[in-house]
């Protein structure tokens, strides 16, 4: 029989892990600069011949996604964006200029919202993470929201999640609703995931 105490108990400890870890990896990142290398170039590489490819709008202290979505609009993909809300939804990106702050100041588009099933036209999901490992582990930024959104996504859709160096780590406190990605991507590494 589980005891349900023991079940919560053990989620806590689980969530305080994760915190802490997001702590000092948030910390490194703001205290060191991090280098580019090509991630966007390899990105690419992946994800333009698809049609559709999600993504998300980098902050400053994010490995950069900015010039990544341009280059895939400019090559006509359609790039479906986050709008941050409790349950996961999405809008096209109709252009830089159509991006206004949401919520934590992320920058989501104007444009119409298309609820969380519209993920399932994605070929390619680059999703955003503090860590990762060569088990497709992803240590995500707290709140699920990810979690909760890759499972509208189709099941033969490419994940993958982009990195600075140093975060690709052995192993991550993962719970059972942690959605794998496929790759990761750091400044110098191409990383599958391992079967």
């Amino acid at each position: 029989m589980t005891d349900p105490a023991r079940g919560a108990r053990a989620r806590g400890s689980q969530t305080a892990t994760k915190d802490v870890l997001r702590s000092r990896l948030r910390a490194r990142r703001t205290a060191v600069p991090l280098p580019a290398g090509d991630r966007t170039a390899r990105a690419l590489a992946l994800s333009a011949a698809a049609p559709a490819v999600a993504c998300y709008v980098s902050l400053p202290e994010e490995p950069d996604t900015h010039s990544l979505i341009e280059t895939l609009a400019a090559g006509g993909t359609r790039i479906l964006l986050p709008v941050l809300r409790r349950e996961p939804d999405w809008a096209w990106y109709t252009g830089p200029d159509d991006l206004t702050p949401g919520w934590r100041g992320i920058p989501e588009p104007t444009s119409d919202r298309l609820g969380p099933e519209a993920l399932a036209q994605a070929a390619w999901i680059w999703v955003p993470g503090l860590a990762g490992t060569p088990a497709g582990d992803r240590l995500g930024t707290g709140g699920g929201w990810y979690d909760r959104a890759l499972g509208h996504a189709s099941a033969d859709t490419r994940i993958g999640l982009l990195l600075h160096d140093g975060e690709l780590l052995d192993a991550l406190p993962t719970d059972p609703w942690d959605r794998r990605v496929d790759v990761i991507l750091t400044a110098s590494a191409t990383v599958w995931r391992a079967e």
